[in-house]
């Protein structure tokens, strides 16, 4: 079925997991309270690290995968070398003149990735999705079955918790000179603080609060010259100190026996993608991110709720980050023995708003009831695939192939697409002189993959791209591979439906238990369509038996690679395979269309607005605009927007949405 056309406003639609911009009034709301800043040694902290435009988004868990995976902070597991990496600068983003619509010319579409096909036999109809980030609301679904909320931010009564002062009664200046005699980066043996106010009081919620948030240190009272002085000083050696730092067990000195070494809480983020979140925390908390733990990671463009566990922080200087963060909410605080898992989690729960509809009633009763009773193709959404000319499945297919000279190329060239003027500079400068060292240099975000890979090869040499390529976190390797895998199955998934239909035939896949087995004739009636499963390329999966299990060999062999040795010879790259349902349907689906005449009003409340008592907002029976407000819950890894695609029949790339807003504007 043809696609329609659907208009929407410039940089509406931004999917799972984008680092899509926000508008300029959402980006002001990111800065950073008065009161972080009086809480924090860092002025002006950064937010997180920053992903590039080629590098592929984190999705969520795969239960195939799940073996690849860590739940920690993965980013920040694999060390980096310099040190100084840790404040990472935001100096030199600004983007270039050209405008987005004409970057995302060269980006990719639907059809580039085989994302070609529909279900439901309706007509499509045009709406403006993520015209908000808070139209897009995302609810985690725990392994338990429950909708995570943030309904409750009292902190769990402790006696062996130290009072509120604690965290406050430290200047800025106090937190940067102890933490860096913490640290042993200066040459101080002791750091002094003067009691303003001399009180025993006073004393002791110093004391406190230097052995709380500074773990190592100690501290004494001292007379000089008629004042009173607390003096912080070390407890041990470095090399004692180093050993109570460490990620498996810090502040081992001070958390109580009878109390669970992780805090589970529930984070509430709106703008922030999951990591960038946990680096913010982190910041704050003078903490290595790989201490949180978490389920799934969780879109940007969007309000999400999810539970975080963090190891051996307590859940008063977590509640304290409510006063000092904008854009976060934690609450829900509970002690755990246990940190979380990824991938444990039974999916997540979406409340969308599509505005500016022009469906008529009857063409949206028929949408979403098709989406109810016959879900939508389970492809893997655009993100996977990056935003750039160069998709990050070519990058995985170079992987494959062993081109390491084209691994470097596809992730180093310049390229068109949107991307920020410091990466556009840096590939014209190794395109120019394919001198790491100096390219390097053009960045002042190391951390992207461009930088690792450039610091690997000023590391390891030109001759040695393998061992540079590795200095990437792994995770962020396999998903260029996974990228490929997700390129193939889209495709062959499309072939399937467009050879067979809509219905199981003789030599699908189902599975059983893990196993995965082929439907014969005579029990091909035992079976929908839901319950066919097509493989992902791998060593260890089998593939139809008709025509499509051709369709798979064809591909690959025109790719340069051999379906019947996906194994790799360096052990990272080899494929296992996996399977994956091609038809997913939601659950708990529900649907309204609601009147409104101002585009900027929200049109349902968050947990925020429902802690802060906001009634719900009220509809009126007529207005200028109408929306479609649809909730429904899905499986890990499966993608809401190509829910949403077969609800409108539109093509959720970028370029086809910045074209289509172009000529709206126009």
């Amino acid at each position: 079925m043809e696609m329609t056309s659907v208009s929407l406003k410039r940089g509406c639609l931004a999917v799972e997991d984008s680092d899509g911009v926000a508008p300029r009034e959402e980006a002001k709301k990111q800065k950073v309270s008065e009161c972080c800043l009086a809480n924090s040694q860092d002025e002006g902290a950064n937010d997180g690290l920053h992903r590039s435009a080629n590098e592929p988004g984190p999705p969520e868990a795969e239960s195939a995968l799940k073996d690849e995976k860590s739940s920690s902070a993965q980013v920040q597991e694999e060390e980096e070398e310099e040190e100084e990496e840790d404040g990472l600068s935001e100096a030199g983003e600004e983007e270039e003149p050209e405008s987005f619509a004409d970057m995302m010319k060269h980006g990719l579409t639907e059809l580039d990735v085989g994302i070609t096909k529909f279900v439901s036999s309706h007509e499509g109809f045009s709406g403006i999705l993520k015209e908000r980030y808070s139209d897009f609301v995302v609810h985690e679904i725990g392994k338990d079955g429950r909708i995570s909320h943030l309904d409750d931010l009292s902190v769990p009564v402790d006696e062996e918790d130290p009072p509120e002062d604690v965290l406050t009664v430290l200047t800025a200046e106090d937190k940067q000179q102890l933490e860096e005699l913490q640290l042993f980066k200066n040459k101080e043996t002791s750091v002094a603080i003067e009691v303003i106010e001399d009180t025993k009081e006073k004393r002791t919620i110093i004391h406190q609060a230097i052995k709380s948030l500074f773990p190592g240190l100690e501290t004494k009272t001292e007379d000089r010259e008629g004042r009173k002085y607390i003096v912080a000083y070390h407890a041990a050696s470095k090399k004692a100190l180093a050993k109570v730092r460490t990620a498996a067990d810090p502040r081992k000195h001070s958390w109580p026996k009878s109390r669970g070494s992780y805090c589970h809480f529930v984070l509430y983020k709106e703008n922030k993608d999951t990591m960038d979140a946990i680096n913010v925390l982190s910041k704050y908390l003078r903490v290595k991110p790989n201490i949180f733990s978490y389920m799934g990671t969780k879109d940007k463009r969007a309000i999400t709720v999810q539970e975080i566990a963090v190891l051996k922080i307590s859940a008063q200087r977590l509640a304290h980050l409510n006063k000092c963060l904008m854009n976060f909410k934690l609450g829900n605080f509970s002690y755990q023995k246990t940190p979380l898992k990824l991938g444990e989690l039974q999916g997540n729960h979406f409340t969308v708003v599509l505005r500016n509809i022009t469906g008529t009633d009857e063409q949206v009763q028929q949408a979403m009831q098709s989406l109810k009773e016959t879900g939508f193709i389970n492809y893997y959404g655009m993100q996977r695939f990056g935003t750039t000319a160069v998709p990050t499945y070519q990058v995985g297919r170079a992987i494959l192939q062993n081109s390491w000279t084209e691994v470097m190329d596809l992730i180093l060239k310049p390229r068109s697409g949107a991307e920020k003027g410091y990466l556009v500079k840096c590939r014209e400068e190794w395109a120019k002189t394919k001198d790491p060292a100096s390219a390097l240099k053009k960045l002042p975000v190391k951390r992207c993959v461009e930088g690792q890979l450039l610091r690997g090869l000023s590391k390891y040499g030109m001759k040695n791209i393998v061992s540079a390529f590795g200095i990437i976190p792994r995770n962020n390797r396999l998903m260029y591979i996974h990228s490929y895998q997700s390129y193939v199955w889209n495709n062959m998934v499309s072939k399937r439906i467009e050879d067979y239909g809509l219905k199981p035939v003789p030599g699908d896949l189902v599975l059983k238990g893990a196993t995965a087995t082929y439907i014969e004739d005579d029990d091909v009636d035992n079976y929908s369509i839901h319950d066919v499963v097509m493989p992902l390329p791998g060593f260890d999966v089998i593939y139809p038996k008709h025509k499509i299990s051709e369709a798979y060999r064809e591909m690959l062999t025109a790719d340069s690679l051999d379906i019947d040795n996906m194994r790799h010879t360096i052990r990272d790259y080899s494929l296992s395979g996996a399977y994956r349902k091609i038809i997913i349907r939601p659950q708990n689906v529900s649907w309204e269309v609601v009147a409104y005449d101002d585009p900027k009003i929200p049109l349902f409340n968050t947990d925020v607005d429902n802690l802060e008592g906001k009634p719900p907002p009220v509809f009126a029976s007529e207005g200028k605009f109408r929306a479609l407000k649809m909730d429904f819950s899905l499986p890990p890894s499966t993608y809401a927007t190509m829910a949403i695609r077969e609800v409108l029949k539109m093509d959720t790339s970028i370029k086809n949405q910045t074209q289509l807003n172009t000529n709206w504007l126009r």
